[in-house]
């Protein structure tokens, strides 16, 4: 199945960058960040309260208090697609966090076909005539790394106890072989909390269109997305529950992408709800917008927290998905939160 798929790759290359893209361009950068996000489903926008609001919600970023180092792995159909994730952010004064955060999502040793073809009397085959494609010369195959790279920087700001805001400039490189693009794009978001322990949230991501523009004179627009979320917090059996609720508003005519529209604005909601034991330790469980379950499971350190999730593949064949974050706080006096 791995190297079907990474033939795949190959054939449709020649295809791919030939192309202008207005289209789910930006899909690499809706997968998802952190264990305990991905554990509930990525139903995050209102709950985010670590180093990953810079992804999920830059208007909460504020809520961290010091400074914190996220990390994430994860990989993807049996190892084919590896994802990471890391991101810094420094709490700077009495109501202000600032933010780096970086994403990748690479796929390595790709097929490249294109000088590889044969037709019927056994001879090579240009580029330009596959119609006339029989079988592959596999001497004649070589292999190049498919990579998208996202850079965020956040700003985040609390006006009060009830409501923040923040903002993020993302920065989008792209490369496929020899070809490469480049983009930069912003994200707005807001967190206001009406009454105690509940909490809205709105992510408008990619908010005036990010353009992303290809070396070969192909461009590719990534259309704006809105998420909007709500978590509440409440304490039975002895712990702390959380449920949380986010909807993915995009504008894409995404009719049969998704789980449902209205004309060409289509709507994919994602739930989770997580119990949190005496802050030690977390069970989560959460639905995505791909129909997909998640379980996740937290241990809380002082310094350390470690976060899983795992999510069941349709497909056997292709694996199923785990992913493992670990965040650093650097939980001292001297690194607080400060007036200053």
């Amino acid at each position: 199945m791995r190297r079907r798929l990474l033939i795949l790759f190959g054939l449709t290359f020649q295809y791919a960058i030939s192309q202008t893209v207005g289209k789910y361009a930006g899909e690499f950068l809706a997968i998802g960040v952190g264990g305990r996000a991905l554990g509930l489903g990525g139903a995050y926008t209102a709950l985010a309260n670590d180093a990953t609001a810079g992804y999920w919600n830059p208007g909460a970023l504020v809520r961290i208090n010091y400074p914190e180092i996220t990390l994430m792995h994860d990989e993807r159909f049996g190892g084919l697609f590896n994802y990471d994730f890391a991101s810094v952010a420094l709490p700077y004064g009495p109501d202000v966090s600032l933010g780096i955060s970086l994403i990748r999502l690479g796929v390595d040793n790709i097929p490249d076909t294109r000088n590889a073809g044969i037709d019927a009397n056994g001879n090579p085959l240009p580029a330009d005539q596959w119609q006339n494609f029989v079988r592959l010369n596999n001497d004649k195959i070589t292999y190049f790394s498919s990579a998208d790279w996202a850079m965020y920087f956040t700003y985040s700001k609390k006006v009060d106890e009830a409501f923040s805001y923040g903002a993020n400039v993302k920065f989008v490189r792209r490369s496929l072989g020899d070809q490469s693009a480049t983009g930069i794009g912003f994200d707005i978001g807001l967190l206001y909390s009406p009454f105690a322990d509940f909490y809205l949230g709105v992510n408008a991501q990619d908010v005036t269109t990010t353009l992303v523009s290809w070396s070969t004179g192909r461009n590719e627009l990534i259309s704006p997305t809105m998420k909007l979320g709500t978590a509440y917090f409440f304490d039975m059996l002895g712990g702390r529950f959380a449920p949380t609720v986010d909807v993915d508003i995009r504008f894409e005519n995404r009719r049969f992408a998704s789980i449902a529209h209205i004309g060409p604005i289509s709507l994919d909601p994602h739930v989770g709800l997580e119990y949190e034991l005496g802050g030690l330790a977390a069970l989560r469980l959460g639905y995505n917008d791909v129909k997909q379950v998640s379980f996740g499971a937290g241990v809380h350190l002082r310094r350390l927290d470690i976060d899983y999730s795992f999510a069941r593949v349709q497909n056997r064949e292709l694996g199923d998905t785990h992913r493992i974050s670990l965040r650093l706080i650097f939980q001292e006096d001297r690194f607080a939160r400060g007036p200053e």
